[in-house]
């Protein structure tokens, strides 16, 4: 398809109808500017007041996110537990309390229980100690957690999830074969007892399980 030309007037009607039909299409764009202008000026305080208010509704959004996380942070320094609302917990339940435990202890924590978490229900990553993986174990009050649990432990803490030290928790308590077990290859442990002088006396994770200021190199390189 061949490209439209356009013919150069010819002659002096031509030149003058052209001329005419400039004139009009710059007075229509002059009109246009003018109400567009005469729009926006009449617009702009509505447009300043609307600004205004979503300005202020945002403020009014960071202030009260900011007040609940300091409410959170002031409710989890003070948080205790007692052994009694441990046991009436669930599965779930049992985890996010532990969590919360780790962060009330200065550790931003995380829950990742569930299918698949390949033995770490919560991750814990301190500035100064580094990553803990806990595998919580929730029973019933005379239920015993055993060795098999410290092996599944051992074998994913460091090379899975990169974590320097791991830690098995229950409100039960544990064989003696898997304290024993636990001890000689670094995966701490804490029964029914340092449960409660965790989360109801409120001694910190790291202190009852005697963990260095400063990270180790990674002390998960298989059972000896």
């Amino acid at each position: 398809m061949r490209g439209v030309r356009v013919r150069r007037p010819r002659g002096r009607a031509e030149w003058s109808a052209a001329a005419v039909v400039a004139v009009a299409g710059i007075v229509l764009l002059a009109r246009l500017t003018a109400a567009a202008l005469a729009a926006l000026a009449a617009a702009w305080p509505t447009a300043v007041a609307l600004l205004l208010v979503a300005a202020a509704a945002a403020a009014w959004r960071i202030r009260r996110a900011a007040a609940r996380r300091r409410r959170d942070r002031q409710r989890l320094t003070r948080l205790r537990i007692t052994l009694a609302e441990f046991d009436a917990m669930d599965d779930r339940g049992f985890e996010y309390a532990l969590r919360d435990l780790l962060i009330r202890d200065g550790w931003p924590s995380h829950r990742v229980g569930g299918g698949g978490d390949q033995a770490a229900d919560v991750i814990a990553d301190h500035p100064q100690r580094g990553r803990i993986v806990v595998q919580a174990k929730h029973t019933r009050v005379a239920g015993k957690v055993g060795s098999a649990v410290m092996y599944g432990v051992k074998g994913t803490a460091g090379p899975v999830h990169g974590a320097r030290y791991a830690v098995v928790v229950t409100n039960g308590a544990f064989t003696r074969d898997a304290m024993t077990w636990g001890d000689r290859h670094g995966v701490h442990w804490i029964d029914r007892d340092r449960l409660n002088r965790w989360a109801h006396t409120g001694a910190a994770l790291h202190e009852l399980i005697g963990l260095p200021a400063r990270p180790r190199p990674l002390r998960f390189r298989g059972a000896a």
